[in-house]
């Protein structure tokens, strides 16, 4: 693997549906601190696009003005490396859409992995979704807010990553934090101490 490596990485960050703590099915409202910390985290890392999936026009439309303020309002001027990360946010309205539009990009319909603190169906180990990145399989992930992806949502994935477990039991992650610790997993660069 190398640093200049291209990839056909993609990540969804899905505010609808995502589950509540009562297990409801529910939307979750857009937040700045995620779109900041997760195109930061994703462009560090080679991620071609970072699709915010939200049904709720008001959403789409504060996710836009954030997004312009920074690649292109006055904060691309005074930040313009965070210009650089949040050009790669798109917006879209569901997860078909988003898979519809990573198959257009990559040329075919891409693995697409859910996300979720609790092991799922279908897992696949870290090293072999890294294999299959690195020989040029298009990636798709899949990462939820809230408490997590709806079922409805997990119908669409092909499978599973494995849940990231701490030394407690406390296991309730951030989303960035989350999909840092994650895109480190599949695409860490070996570095010699």
């Amino acid at each position: 693997m190398t640093a200049t490596a291209t990839l056909n990485l993609g990540l969804a960050l899905v505010h609808a549906p995502v589950i509540n703590r009562r297990g409801e099915t529910i939307g979750s409202a857009v937040t700045n601190l995620d779109l900041h910390d997760i195109a930061r985290a994703g462009k560090t890392y080679g991620v071609d696009t970072f699709w915010v999936v939200t049904p709720y026009q008001e959403q789409q439309e504060l996710v836009g003005q954030i997004v312009g303020h920074w690649t292109d309002g006055h904060g691309s001027k005074a930040a313009s490396d965070r210009a650089h990360a949040l050009s790669i946010v798109r917006i879209c309205a569901d997860l078909e859409e988003v898979i519809e539009q990573a198959e257009h990009q990559y040329g075919r319909r891409p693995l697409v992995l859910a996300t979720a603190a609790t092991p799922r169906a279908n897992p696949l180990q870290y090293r072999q979704v890294r294999q299959r990145l690195w020989a040029g399989e298009p990636l798709l992930l899949l990462f939820g807010t809230a408490w997590g992806l709806a079922p409805q949502a997990l119908e669409l994935a092909d499978a599973s990553l494995p849940p990231i477990q701490g030394n407690s039991e406390f296991n309730h992650l951030s989303v960035r934090s989350a999909v840092s610790i994650i895109l480190d997993r599949l695409l860490a660069l070996e570095v010699e101490q």
